[in-house]
Order: structure tokens, then sequence, then C-alpha cells
């Protein structure tokens, strides 16, 4: 129990506080403006009043503050002792991923916009987020017709005896063969940029003054492709929506039930409603300093920062949250929370946004439940497999044998839970074999039964159940349930004109004959995909040791290149492909590579390319 007296004795200034419990684990990790203010209002009746404090306040043996300069430098300590601890109380986003932007780098001869995930602070200028990389895709293939800039890298487009399909589509001005002139490739660059940034007025407004100006000179053909360019724009500019004024902004709504968070952000670029994304969230404590601690994790990762971050609740540290973000950004960024206007009325819609990915959750999680249920009764399963594992084996006649583990829960994947295994036992094509061995070391590694699965499936029938429950038997293992999935088969009958397919089996431990489950069943749907995402996963871990070893076969063929130097082309440009795309002079510039061995690489590794060679 925590000592209150000690509340006394600690500094009125900034800082971080760190709670434990009494084993030492660290529940929470707080930042404060007042470290002797802060941790008194979790001890106090206003505290204890709040049911969701009392959870962690009865938890905590030990309190540690750590004095920092200033808030913001508690912010940043803050943020880097949760993602170091993960205490149980904090916000976990570990799982999250970032979202997809369009890079820019203009300072290339031919500015391109690729698709990534990490925005970085390189000078480049980078538009979106965009929600998957299919929509980025979108994106591109939409810009493409309005703005025909290259698509691949200038060395691999320049090796090419003439463009590419995109320059036939119209869809590439193809600057790598000299078809358009730096200064219209330039115009084309600023084009797509006004565009990606939503200004399209004054986007518009340079093109009707080029059109003009061209038809002034009787260009007609230019005129005539810039009034067909201003038409396309408008067009697509008809079909997006202006939400403010301008300029770039990310919106944060809130909505919580008892524990569970739900967060939402609208991106707003150039005045436009681009995209959105939602979190869902386990959290206990103030909705306040919930927003505080998102905005600072979110922010510290590689995504973009905008000019504005609208809030929907007052932030006690926003000044300095404000600052920090300016700092990451090199540019200045303001936090705010409107109380009226149309930001107001955005911050409610990001509200509502957030409410409404609680509830999909929340219908989403009834699905599984019954979906679960459904599958204990038909497979008559001691446990509700609410956690579920299956196994799977990969391998080309014994060569790079691996195994694979992939973990659902609750219906959904989690790739927590996936593993590799490469197999060290197993001599030949025994697939049996490297089963077992996959099998008896997941259970040996993680002996401990909270950390067991409610079912195992294996891909295969009754043999490979038959291991399965043999290394559940020799390891003594007795709470899991034991299933097979075997694919379905070509049933064959020589009167019939077309082929027909036996159903999926489910074969079970003690029972002979296999459960069928109704075809398209949600059951069997679930178990399927759990054993598809099985075979995936082992057969992409199978090419990719079989793709490191051809990438080492071919490297070490060429003289003068040993381990040291493949490691060294490898960690330069991280694939064989790119090795392949480098050109002379960039393979000189990978340090141990002369020029003379630069020149020999490339010409063993173009030595079967048609054509001529730059």
């Amino acid at each position: 129990m925590f000592d209150k007296s000690r509340l006394n004795t600690l500094p009125d200034s900034p800082g971080v506080y760190l709670m434990k419990g009494s084993d030492g684990t660290i529940l929470y990790v707080g930042k404060a403006k007042s470290l002797r203010k802060r941790v008194r209002s979790y001890f106090g009746a206003a505290g204890e009043s709040r049911y969701h404090i009392r959870f962690l306040v009865a938890r905590v043996a030990e309190v540690e503050v750590i004095v920092t300069d200033t808030e913001k430098e508690a912010l940043i300590l803050e943020n880097t002792l949760i993602k170091k601890h993960r205490p149980r109380y904090n916000l976990d986003l570990r799982d999250d991923k970032t979202y997809f932007s369009l890079r820019m780098d203009m300072n290339e001869e031919f500015p391109r916009l690729t698709i990534i995930r990490k925005v970085r602070q390189d000078g480049a200028r980078y538009f979106g987020p965009y929600s998957s990389a299919a929509s980025a895709r979108e994106a591109l293939k939409q810009l493409y017709r309005l703005f025909p800039l290259r698509h691949y890298p200038l060395e691999t487009c320049r090796r090419r005896r003439r463009p590419c399909l995109f320059y036939q589509l119209r869809q590439c001005s193809a600057p790598c063969h000299g078809l358009i002139s730096p200064e219209e490739y330039q115009s084309l660059v600023q084009g797509a940029a006004l565009f990606l940034d939503g200004k399209n007025r004054d986007l518009l407004k340079t093109y009707r003054e080029r059109m003009t100006s061209a038809a002034t000179n009787e260009r007609y053909e230019d005129a005539a492709r810039y009034r067909d360019l201003i038409r396309a724009i408008e067009v697509t500019v008809e079909k997006q929506k202006m939400v403010t004024a301008g300029g770039d902004a990310d919106v944060l709504g809130i909505h919580r039930e008892g524990s569970s968070l739900s967060l939402a952000l609208l991106f707003i670029r150039g005045g436009r409603l681009i995209g959105s994304r939602s979190y869902l969230l386990a959290w206990e404590l103030e909705d306040e300093e919930a927003v505080s601690s998102f905005l600072n994790d979110y922010y510290s990762r590689e995504v973009f920062i905008p000019d504005e971050v609208l809030v929907p609740l007052p932030v006690a540290d926003s000044a300095a949250l404000a600052e920090l973000l300016s700092e990451r950004r090199g540019k200045r960024t303001s936090v705010a929370h409107p109380q009226r206007g149309t930001k107001a009325a955005l911050v409610k819609l990001a509200g509502k946004n957030a409410e409404a990915a609680l509830r999909e959750r929340q219908k989403r999680e009834e699905g599984a439940e019954a979906v679960l249920t459904e599958l204990k009764e038909r497979l008559h399963l001691r446990n509700l497999p609410r956690s579920i594992e299956c196994y799977d084996i990969s391998n080309i006649q014994g060569t790079y044998p691996v195994g694979s583990r992939v973990s659902f829960r609750d219906g959904k994947a989690d790739k927590g839970g996936y593993r590799h295994y490469r197999i060290k036992t197993v001599a030949g094509a025994d697939d049996f074999a490297m089963m077992h061995e996959v099998l008896s070391r997941r259970f040996r590694d993680s002996p401990a039964k909270d950390e067991h699965p409610d079912l195992i499936v294996v891909d295969g029938g009754i043999g490979q159940l038959n291991i399965l429950t043999a290394v559940l038997r020799e390891l003594r293992v007795e709470d899991v349930d034991a299933a097979s999935l075997a694919k379905s088969r070509v049933e064959r009958d020589m009167a019939a004109e077309e082929l027909t397919r036996s159903t999926e089996r489910v074969f079970l431990p003690g029972r002979k004959n296999p459960v069928v489950l109704r075809q398209n069943s949600a059951p069997l749907l679930l178990l399927a995909r759990i054993r598809d995402e099985a075979h995936r996963f082992a057969i992409t871990y199978h090419q990719k040791l079989r793709g490191k070893d051809t990438i080492r076969s071919i490297l070490d063929t060429i003289p003068g290149i040993g381990p040291k130097r493949r490691k060294e082309l490898l960690r330069q440009f991280g694939s064989l492909r790119r090795i392949r795309e480098a050109s002379r002079d960039e393979l000189a510039a990978t340090p141990t590579i002369s020029p003379t061995l630069a020149e020999s690489i490339w010409k063993s590794l173009h030595e079967n390319d048609e054509g001529d060679t730059p």
C-alpha cells in the first residue's frame, strides 16, 4: 500500500511519475506540470470518487518521479518510458501501423511519386495519408491521367530501348528518353503537387493563363492540351467536398463507454476531408489524459504532422504539445479545442465516427462470439475456442523445410502470435516428422498453461491429427482441444460430365469419421481462413529462404565477390533486384567496390539482357 505521507515530499515542478505495484512492476507512466499536485489528485477525495482511478490506486505501492526542466521534456520522457515498459494502464498503440502516403523528392532529376509508410524529415514532400496501399494506388492512377509523371527508377527506364507501356497509354511523359523537356516536366510536377495539396483553385488559374498564352501565340495544340487538362481537373474536383477554407488539419474525436475508449482521426488536407482512421483501446483514467497521451504517442511516429490538430476537450499541456509537434515538424503546429463554427462541427463529426467505430466493433464481437459458440458445439470442444493456433509445413522434396504457426483470437488474426520454425532435426521429405518437431518445440518453449490456445488445428488429415495428439500426450498438455482440417478432394466419376469436389472435412481425436460442416457456413469459413493463412505464412517463409540462397549463389559466381562484399551489397541495395537495377556508378559508390569490380558485377548481372546497354 502506498504511503500517502510521501505526497508532501514530491517536487512542485514538471516531470514524469511512475506508479509501481508491490512487485516493482510499472503500472502507469504519466507526466505533469506539477508532480506534487498531479500525484495528489489520484489519492485525494476526487480521485477516490472515480471508479476507474480506484482500480489503479489500489494496486500502487510506490511512486517514482523524474524531474524535468520543461513540460516539453516531460512529454518526450513520458513517451520514451511508455514504449520501454508498456505499462498496464497506459494507452497501447504498439500493434498500430502507420497509413500510406505519397512521397515526391523535388531534388531528383525528374521527380516521381512513390507509395511509402513512413514520413521522414528528409526534405521530400509527402501527401496523404491513405488508408491502404490500394487507395494510395488509386490516387496515383487518377493522378497519372492528369499529370503523366514517370513510374519507375530512371536507371531502369533508361536501360530500355523504347519507352514503357505507360507512355503509350499517355500516363507517362517518358523523360528517361528525352521526350519531354526538363522545364515541361517540372511544370507537371508542380501541377501534381498543387493537386495533391488541394490547391485546385491556384492550379486551374495557372493552367487557364497558360491556355490563353498558348492560344495568343498560335500554339493551338498546347492550348487544346491545357483546355482538356482543365476540364479533367474540374471533373475530378467536383467529386471532392470542401470542408474548411483551406490548410491541413487532423481532427480528433472521442467516444467512451466504461473502460472502452474509441478515438477517431479525420484527415483534412487542403481544406478537404481525404480519410479517417479509428483506434479502439482499453482506458480506465481521465479522457483528457487519454487525448494527451494518444497525441504524444501518435505523432512520435513517422507520420505527417499538419498545420493544426483539433481536439474534443481542453488539454492542460496543449502548449507544450504544440511546441513539441512544431519541433518535430520543423514548422509551426497548433493544438486547439474549438468551441464554435466549422472546426467545432468537424470535432463533433469526428466524435460520431469514434462512436460508429465502437458500435461496429461491438457488432463484430457479437458475430464472432456466435461463430465460436457454433464451432464449439459442432466439434464438441471442451473450450470456447477464443484462441486458435494452426500449423503447417512447407518444403520442396525436403529442401528448405519450414513450419509455421498462426494465431487467431476471437476470430481475428493475432499477428503477435505468429511464428516461423526452421526444421532442425528431420532429413528428407517427412512432413509428419517435421510437424512433430514443430509442435514439440512450441510446447517446450511455452509450457505455461496461460500461454496455451483453446484449440489447435493442423493442416491435413487423420495422420497430421495423430501427430498432434501424440505430442500433446507426450508433453502432458491436457487443456487444449485438437483438430485437423483436410482440403476438399476431387471426386472421380467417369460417367459424370463435370468434376465435382468433396466438402472440407474436420478430423477429431477418437473419431474415425470426419465432421462435415455445412458448406460456406461461418465456422467452416473461419477454419479454412485460419488454415489458408498458416499455409501462406509457411510458404512465404520457405520462398524467402530459397530466395536468399539464390541470391547468395548468383553473387558468389562473380569473381571478386565473397561473403563480406555480398553482405555489403545486400545491405546497400536491399535485394538482388535492386542490385540489378543499379548503375555502374551506384555500384562503385559502395564501399570496397572498385570501379573495375562494379563493371564486372554489372556485366555479370546483365549478360542475358537483350538490346543496348547504357
